[in-house]
């Protein structure tokens, strides 16, 4: 944007997407939306996930002002780039790296303040390590954690401060800082830097005047533990925004353009509407366009998840990232960069992103009342010791136990160590749980939608079934016709060649093999005539099938499976029917599904003949199914049953499932499916295996189980020790003991998630059989 957009003239309304920066928890968020909203004629949504306000606005407000109002917070906010023009050179520092830079950071800041603060707590509770001076030792390690390795709770504290408000960091601030302030006085003004000096570990409950107690365990420990959680969070969040990245890169990054009669290699953006490029068998298509020349098969599977590639021919439109499988295609862009299916796919997923409630931690959701309490409590408790002449070191003593005995150590630790042991034995199962905001969705999910290609069946096109025509053998059939269909690059011809190879042994190399655009396949294989493909190629040769192969035809393509003729010498001799297979654990999920409460429902672009078949296999009702649904339409669907009341979880596997799973309350992406789908969702299935998504949301509900009891007894140990803290009852050590006992309670609750078996592990083998899917049919061999 100009530096003159300021004066200039009101903007018509507009809408845009800043992002926004300093944010450390979700009460942040509310916050600069509140902030945002006051503007007239301003809504604005803040996602804490993705970093990002999306702020709709009148035409008195320029985006200068929406930056200014952001920045009045507290909090830093950048307008949009610029769109690159045609051949102009990438950005070399993208935001994502920036990101990427401020993850590392917290890392090292984490690992240095580990280091330091390991040897500190250990000197500090074990009286027997506790050697002449340690206590300086401690001091000269701790104060660079509570000074530097918590340099971000503190920025943050005083930001809050200057704007009247108040978060977790304010508490980790201060507690933190009073515990090293008292530490220095003890050590430098009290009797705690005599030679000697031991640290009593006792469980006495009595006043004490502080003189001779240090609580730099406490300081260090706290900001390392808060590190961590923090580290653990950004980590999941900086993952979790790599769909978008993940999906543009889909596209081809050159491109063969014609010109005067010459083909002319040029990076894809300077591709203008209207060139003509050529696209070669296992090219990828550079942008969406239409076909002039030639004729092939499209897989779109990346795009799509469909497995079954599309026949196009001069006049049909294709898709930018989609590959040619089959001949030379010539093609008219007829859309390019942010107006391709690509680049809008790659906004449905960011929307889909923005507008997904993020479940906010409980820490934060109490924040507002336990932090401003506890600090209130700690004056009081200095002034009511002070005022009733403890004096200042007893009066200080007490203040600081509030603090560093509400300081939220365990509850820095209940997320993070169970959320690791989940996680951890997840991933041992195949399971992958991208961060703790999951979690919540799979408690309240009521209805799972399955993706059918890759997800409910292999996403492959295999041979599935064989009719032959009275006197021919399987073995002479599949023996000539796999011969033939190997000499194609068809997809539905690489698997009758495959399962022709896999059953008879070597194929022969066909003679005078031609391809018969639209139809199939000819040629000669040992000696005879062979024709594979489409009936209408046998009437071209004055064929027909037989009654009972023309039935059998009839019963595959009712299920919309595919059906390939076979002839040779003059005479029909078999048909082949190649579809899509459903997995052998498919109906063994849907068991589970149903047990966990969960109603499945099958989508798919496929027709509903393909889809019913499928439903019926593996168990799922057929009133839950939904056909021929293109991949744009499969967000509605998910919204449409939201809109209903139910909770969804979506499982797929696709590049067009990414804004699906992305806009579902709950996404599960299986492990063998496109990175896209697998970066836009929450849940990951490493496996492939549809039974580990039933497994996923057990593991993920214990999961949350075990974060929710951890969370309560870190606030319990605190509401129960605040009023003897407050009263001076409690023994410095005491506090300390008790925030590690609390600590390692949190620990030890969270280690028990090893212990979580998976059902998939323990399946009834009959229930494995495998089964069929049906397919799309396509051109190459469908009547």
């Amino acid at each position: 944007m100009s530096p003159d957009t300021e004066t200039s003239a009101p903007q018509d309304a507009g809408q845009i997407e800043l992002a926004i920066g300093g944010m450390t928890c979700a009460s942040c968020a509310m916050r600069i939306e509140r902030k945002l909203n006051r503007l007239d004629g301003v809504t604005a949504t803040v996602n804490y996930a993705t970093e990002k306000a999306k702020v709709t606005y009148s035409g008195d407000i320029a985006p200068q002002d929406l930056v200014a109002q952001v920045e009045a917070a507290g909090y830093t906010a950048e307008l949009p780039p610029p769109p690159r023009t045609p051949g102009a050179p990438a950005e070399t520092d993208t935001p994502r790296d920036a990101e990427a830079g401020r993850v590392r950071a917290l890392r090292d800041r984490l690992i240095a303040s580990a280091v330091l603060t390991v040897p500190v707590i250990a000197t500090a509770m074990v009286p027997a390590w506790q050697f002449t001076n340690w206590q300086w030792l401690s001091l000269a390690l701790a104060w660079p954690v509570v000074l530097w390795g918590a340099w971000p709770f503190h920025k943050a504290a005083w930001t809050n401060l200057k704007h009247g408000t108040s978060t977790m960091d304010t508490l980790v601030s201060m507690g933190t800082l009073a515990a090293l302030a008292w530490s220095v006085y003890a050590l430098f003004w009290g009797t705690a830097g005599e030679a000697g000096m031991t640290h009593p570990f006792s469980f006495d409950i009595e006043r004490s005047d502080g003189a001779a107690n240090i609580y730099l365990e406490a300081a260090a420990g706290v900001t390392t533990f808060i590190l961590a959680g923090r580290y653990f969070e950004a980590r999941a969040k900086r993952r979790s925004g790599a769909a978008l990245k993940a999906l543009l890169e889909l596209g081809a990054r050159d491109v063969a353009v014609l010109r005067n009669g010459h083909e002319e290699r040029i990076p894809v953006e300077n591709l203008a509407v209207g060139d003509l490029f050529v696209v070669r068998p296992g090219e990828k298509i550079a942008t969406d366009g239409t076909v002039e020349q030639g004729s092939s098969a499209v897989d779109a599977s990346m795009l799509t998840g469909e497995s079954v590639p599309v026949e196009v021919g001069v006049g049909d439109t294709v898709t930018g990232a989609t590959v040619n499988a089959g001949g030379r295609l010539v093609v008219r862009a007829t859309r390019i960069g942010a107006d391709t299916q690509l680049a809008q796919m790659a906004r449905l997923v960011e929307d889909a992103q923005n507008g997904k409630a993020q479940v906010q931690r409980l820490a934060d959701k109490v924040s507002g009342i336990f932090v401003p309490i506890v600090i209130a409590l700690a004056f009081a408790t200095l002034g009511f010791w002070w005022g009733t002449g403890e004096g200042v070191a007893g009066a200080f003593t007490a203040a600081v136990a509030v603090l560093i005995i509400a300081c939220p150590c365990a509850l820095g630790l209940a997320t993070p160590t169970a959320l690791m042991v989940g996680t951890g034995r997840g991933a041992q199962l195949g399971i992958l749980i991208k961060g703790p905001e999951v979690l919540e969705s799979t408690r309240r999910v009521d209805t799972v939608v399955l993706d059918k290609t890759g997800t409910v069946t292999t996403g492959r096109m295999t041979l599935v079934d064989t009719h032959l025509a009275e006197g021919e053998t399987e073995e002479e059939v599949l023996r000539l016709a796999g011969a033939l269909e190997n000499a194609s690059e068809h997809p539905i011809a690489q698997a009758v060649a495959k399962a022709a190879a896999e059953r008879t042994g070597d194929l022969a190399e066909p003679e005078d093999f031609a391809n018969v655009e639209g139809l199939g396949v000819q040629g000669i294989v040992e000696g005879h005539a062979v024709l594979v493909g489409r009936t209408r190629l046998l009437t071209e040769w004055a064929l027909e099938l037989p009654v009972e192969l023309e039935r059998a035809k009839a019963a595959a393509e009712a299920q919309g499976r595919t059906a390939v003729a076979v002839a040779w010498d003059g005479r029909a001799r078999a048909v082949l029917v190649v579809a899509d297979a459903v997995k052998p654990t498919s109906a063994e999920a849907i068991r589970r599904f149903k047990e966990l409460g969960l109603t499945p429902i099958l989508l798919t672009g496929d027709n509903v003949a393909a889809a019913q078949s499928v439903a019926e296999q593996v168990g799922i009702d057929p009133d839950n199914v939904f056909a021929e649904v293109m991949p744009k339409d499969k967000v509605d669907v998910v919204t449409r049953l939201q809109r209903q009341g139910n909770v969804v979880a979506m499982v797929g596997d696709g590049v067009n499932d990414a804004a699906a799973l992305a806009q579902a309350d709950l996404g599960l992406a299986m492990g063998t499916g496109t990175d896209v789908a697998i970066e836009a969702s929450d849940l990951t299935l490493v496996r492939g295996d549809l039974r580990a998504a039933a497994d996923a949301i057990r593991l993920s509900r214990k999961t949350l189980k075990t974060i929710k009891s951890n969370l309560f007894w870190a606030f319990a140990y605190n509401v129960a020790a605040l009023p003897l803290a407050a009263s001076g009852m409690l023994n410095p050590m005491l506090a300390g003991a008790a925030m590690a006992f609390s600590s390692v309670f949190v620990v030890s609750n969270s280690l028990r998630l090893r212990g979580f078996k998976a059902l998939a592990d323990n399946a009834d083998p009959a229930s494995a059989r495998p089964t069929t899917a049906a397919a799309k049919p396509t051109a190459h061999a469908t009547a």
